[in-house]
């Protein structure tokens, strides 16, 4: 809760059991590359580059899962319902999934190419100021959606959540040149746009290709 991005060297930790599983993961993989794939070791005992990655609050199409942000929104609006929210005034690290995607896919081909400075934890995230608040991401989606799209707030008691989380992606820019491309509002234009043409039993190969097609053009450009 400091306010900053966090960076791939930050201690490791979590309030709860869903952080805290995600900190010991990190903890597992680093302790695997230390113990089996060393990267100082690498084209002398072995020829294995281990990375991790980390992605913000990816959203995107086809995502159907029960109490996910994006996805309840969608069945509310859908059904003409409106949509609660809990915690309205915390802060996430939105990106649509192409992003990180992206990112994998730069990172392991390096890793491929046996870059060793690629070996170890990766953050991909939103650019600057993309992070927004529970309630605004909302918004823009209701706004995107159009009629039938209403938003209230859910008063209950509910489980602890950090207040601002953001990523800091640094290193994969200047290592990798990767750069996030779409904004919020133009990744939740396509979550909307997606969403509709699956309701329309449109061919979902398609519009899937043809919003891949469209942000790896403006990956190029």
């Amino acid at each position: 809760e400091q306010g900053r991005p966090f960076k791939e060297t930050d201690p490791l930790g979590g309030y709860d059991p869903y952080s805290a599983s995600k900190a010991e993961a990190e903890i597992l993989i680093a302790s695997y590359r230390s113990a089996f794939f060393n990267a100082a070791d690498y084209g002398k005992k072995h020829r294995t580059l281990v990375a991790s990655a980390r992605a913000g609050n990816v959203i995107g199409g086809g995502d159907f899962a029960k109490d996910r942000l994006i996805p309840d929104c969608l069945r509310a609006f859908q059904a003409a319902h409106s949509v609660s929210i809990r915690n309205p005034q915390a802060v996430r690290p939105w990106q649509h999934v192409l992003e990180p995607l992206g990112g994998y896919l730069q990172l392991g081909v390096q890793l491929l190419r046996g870059k060793v400075a690629c070996a170890g934890p990766w953050n991909f995230g939103p650019a600057e100021g993309e992070a927004q608040p529970v309630k605004r991401v909302v918004q823009c989606l209701a706004e995107k959606w159009g009629k039938g799209a209403s938003v209230r707030l859910d008063q209950g008691e509910h489980p602890h959540e950090a207040k601002y989380l953001l990523l800091n992606s640094a290193k994969a820019k200047k290592i990798l040149h990767w750069h996030p491309r779409w904004s919020n509002e133009t990744a939740l234009a396509k979550v909307v746009a997606f969403h509709k043409a699956w309701l329309s039993k449109e061919d979902m190969r398609q519009v899937c290709s043809a919003q891949i097609q469209e942000y790896s053009e403006g990956c190029s450009r």
